[in-house]
């Protein structure tokens, strides 16, 4: 047989075992994600009175997006500048903004800052911060320290993934109370007083996700003594800065109390909640180190981690959130847009509570009012939470964690009845 002929045999085979089987056939069906297939199921349920409580994002009263006027006018300045152009950004991202979301996280006056110990590159948003961090983490921890991270239970579901996919064993500690819908304190000192030394401890900034639940100044305190008596790397996920209290700084005041105590700590910022920028993806990572000669060292090796994994970051959301902090009349109109999008959640808070109160639903739900940020984590059981989707079409995480932000004055009464019945029936 000539070479040609068996080239020829061969392409029929081939293309014979393409048309019968897939390369890919043993891959089998992912389950939705629990988050974002809240919203696909809200989408696609045809009743009228459905309700979307699962989406991680800022509604209007009329249960609308909004685009905060700051980020509208920053755009359209932007799109007017005649020196714009769609060039790559350095791998570090847009230098500018990454020395104003520092700067809003760890303070003016952060001696971190003025000593130049802080090396901070821009992210894919929260996500892609976290996991340029854990993969840094993970390569650069001391060779001798176990890959460890102890997360909060409950936590954002994608903090296990994240981590694990970096090479870290996650373990957890106690946080939520289930009985008194608050924080278990004394659990969490334990569980985080027991990790080895070198473990990462990531620690939700404010405005905890699922919860809505956060420690007191006083806990703060106490949490950072445990952290450096035992020789832990706090790694805080800060996605809601000045969206919890409607003030940045208070909503920083746990990674700035770490700081100035002279630990060493990893900060993951987003910018999606308190600029509304969710499709853009603007994000940044910061590491503290002990000195300037360190921080180089470490943003050298950050610039490796970024490059392999998406080269460099997008430039549009990254420019809208400098321009927004460094202009001072926009900074000014986008700090008066936080606190009313802060206090509308809060105001929906104390609508929700009055109308349980109004039905006697049975419970203590005076944790409604207590718990901040978007969420509310109800202490539903599961049942009780399929139940509040097959019948009442309220979709929710089926943890029993609603967005307060999905709530509005006029759809607070139906959820407050869809409550009542599957407690008091399911």
């Amino acid at each position: 047989m000539s070479p040609e002929d068996r080239m020829e045999v061969l392409t029929r085979q081939l293309c014979a075992g393409q048309s019968t089987e897939s390369n890919w056939e043993h891959v089998q069906q992912a389950p939705p994600d629990p988050i974002i297939g809240v919203t696909d199921a809200w989408r696609a349920d045809p009743d009228p009175r459905k309700l979307n409580l699962g989406v991680g994002a800022y509604r209007t009263e009329e249960g609308k997006p909004y685009v905060l006027k700051a980020v509208r006018e920053a755009e359209q300045q932007i799109l007017a500048d005649p020196a714009m152009n769609k060039e790559y950004l350095p791998i570090s991202g847009n230098p500018e903004f990454n020395r104003l979301a520092r700067t809003l996280a760890l303070g003016p006056g952060s001696s971190a800052i003025q000593q130049n110990r802080v090396a901070t590159v821009q992210a894919l948003s929260g996500t892609g911060a976290l996991r340029v961090g854990a993969e840094f983490l993970s390569m650069h921890l001391p060779a001798s320290i176990p890959r460890i991270v102890y997360l909060p239970n409950p936590t954002w579901g994608n903090h296990k993934s994240i981590f694990a996919k970096a090479g870290f064993q996650v373990r957890e500690y106690r946080y939520f109370d289930a009985a008194t819908r608050g924080l278990n304190f004394a659990g969490m000192v334990a569980d985080v007083s027991a990790a080895p030394p070198g473990s990462v401890l990531l620690l939700h900034a404010c405005a905890h996700n699922p919860t809505g639940v956060d420690p007191s100044p006083e806990q703060w305190s106490r949490l950072l003594e445990v952290a450096r008596s035992g020789g832990l790397v706090p790694f805080f996920d800060m996605a809601y800065q000045g969206f919890a209290s409607g003030d940045l700084d208070a909503d920083a005041a746990s990674v700035r109390l770490f700081l100035e105590a002279g630990l060493e700590l990893v900060l993951a910022q987003s910018f999606a909640k308190n600029m509304g920028l969710y499709g853009e993806r603007a994000g940044a990572l910061s590491v503290v180190s002990k000195t300037k000669e360190v921080a180089t060292r470490v943003e050298s090796q950050l610039k490796l981690v970024v490059r392999p994994m998406y080269s460099n970051p997008p430039m549009h959301g990254a420019a809208i959130a400098a321009r927004v902090m460094g202009d001072p009349k926009l900074n000014a109109l986008w700090k008066e847009e936080l606190r009313g999008m802060a206090e509308r959640i809060k105001s929906m808070r104390q609508v929700l509570y009055d109308q349980l109160v109004a039905r006697n639903v049975p419970g203590d739900w005076s944790f409604v009012l207590k718990q901040i940020g978007m969420f509310s984590f109800t202490g539903m059981t599961r049942h009780q939470c399929e139940q509040l989707v097959s019948k009442w079409h309220v979709h929710l995480t089926l943890d029993g964690r609603i967005s307060m932000a999905g709530l509005s004055a006029a759809t607070a009464p139906y959820l407050a009845e869809a409550i009542a019945d599957v407690i008091q029936n399911a």
